[in-house]
């Protein structure tokens, strides 16, 4: 008996992964913090998910985190 394959009409795409980036926040009083954002689906909606939890900042540096 002879074993078969049967190739699918689709190729296979892996899923995208979500890359994680790391926030570094200066406040308008000086102190500074870093953040890590895990379910943002890019850099902008990183930037805006830590502006809408820590407020007024002076400076924002995002990156991806690897």
């Amino acid at each position: 008996m002879v074993a078969t394959q049967r190739k699918s009409s689709r190729p296979r795409v892996a899923p995208r992964q979500r890359v994680d980036y790391v926030a570094a926040v200066r406040y308008p009083d000086g102190r500074s913090d870093l953040f890590y954002v895990r379910n943002a689906d890019n850099l902008a909606d990183a930037r805006e998910m830590v502006l809408l939890e820590v407020g007024e900042v002076r400076s924002l540096v995002l990156a991806e985190r690897h």
